[in-house]
């Protein structure tokens, strides 16, 4: 049996290092092991996005990142949620079977409101719509990073419960982690948007500097010797440096004499070579929004054909009947 991979990016800003390493890099690699449907999440942005002009413009631009990072629509159906509305269907149908202590738990909803986010019910019932999004696919494996999982394990109960109440239709789906789940901020948070602390994958030029320079350390003076795995530079260097490279580093802070404004440089150097060539298929792909929209569109016919498969299945099981010509 093919493996099916479900994965999705909310549209809610800029995709930064976080996103690529926990993430993007995986979606990537993954598109020759299996069956994948990647979507970008543009109903779960409206938690926190309410203005039309920038949530389309925030979907283009995932667009454009994801297809210049090297996701090929030819081999995984890539597109927006929206353009399958299925999945809302199914969201309400998960929400009868699942109780609010399971929503109560999670975490990531704690942490939202904590940063000021309000708390709308949409954001209270996040985790129903993910597992609609996962479980509509009827997927057998997330990549996500570490702050998902309990999404994922929380998919897994309302699959269960679902199934238990109404006969085995859905797969258990599991998750996978990134050998990076993890990337330091520039305020050695985890990266994120909502902290503010993050390095943009496509910023370039002045804008990127400030950003990489902007990365909080220490005081310890030039002259001392320094531990590298206190240090976030560090840390994110490691990201795109060899083994080799990383070793030869830590011995030079530990050694002293390494100032971190020169480690800064170094870190500059690495992401602006890493991601130029990605950089410059964007700038490509920016004068060509038809061919954007095709690969969206293309993406969610595929999906959709599939959304509806499942859905047929999930009304007959409750009692509502197939769609109408079907």
């Amino acid at each position: 049996m093919t493996k099916r991979i479900l994965s999705g990016v909310q549209s809610s800003g800029k995709l930064h290092l976080g996103n690529y390493f926990g993430a993007i890099r995986q979606h990537i690699a993954l598109q020759d092991e299996g069956e994948c449907f990647y979507f970008i999440a543009d109903y779960h942005a409206l938690t926190t996005i309410q203005d039309a002009e920038t949530l389309r413009a925030n979907v283009h631009d995932a667009a454009l990142d994801y297809l210049a990072l090297g996701l090929d629509p030819e081999k995984a159906a890539f597109f927006r949620q929206c353009d399958v509305p299925e999945v809302t269907e199914l969201a309400w149908i998960l929400a009868t079977v699942t109780g609010m202590g399971l929503l109560e738990r999670a975490h990531s909803y704690k942490d939202k409101v904590e940063q000021g986010i309000s708390p709308s019910v949409g954001l209270f019932t996040y985790p129903i719509l993910m597992a609609a999004d996962i479980l509509i696919y009827r997927s057998h494996l997330v990549p996500v990073g570490q702050d998902q999982v309990q999404h994922i394990e929380m998919t897994r109960d309302m699959a269960g419960y679902f199934n238990q109440t109404y006969g085995e239709v859905f797969p258990l789906p599991e998750y996978r982690l990134d050998r990076v789940p993890k990337v330091p901020g520039t305020d050695g948070r985890k990266m994120s948007k909502s902290y503010g602390n993050t390095i943009d994958i496509f910023a370039e030029g002045k804008v990127l500097k400030k950003q990489v320079m902007g990365i909080v350390t220490d005081s310890t003076p030039v002259e001392a010797p320094k531990d590298p795995t206190r240090c976030n530079v560090f840390q994110l260097y490691c990201l795109f440096a060899t083994a080799d490279e990383q070793a030869a580093l830590a011995d030079r802070y530990r050694a002293g004499g390494l100032g971190y404004g020169a480690v800064k440089s170094m870190l500059l150097e690495k992401i602006d070579s890493y991601f130029s060539p990605a950089r410059e298929r964007r700038k490509a792909l920016a004068s060509q929004p038809e061919r954007v929209e095709a690969a969206l569109r293309r993406g969610a016919d595929k999906a959709r054909r599939e959304a509806r498969e499942t859905m047929n299945l999930v009304r007959e099981a409750v009692g509502l009947g197939r769609y109408r010509g079907q």
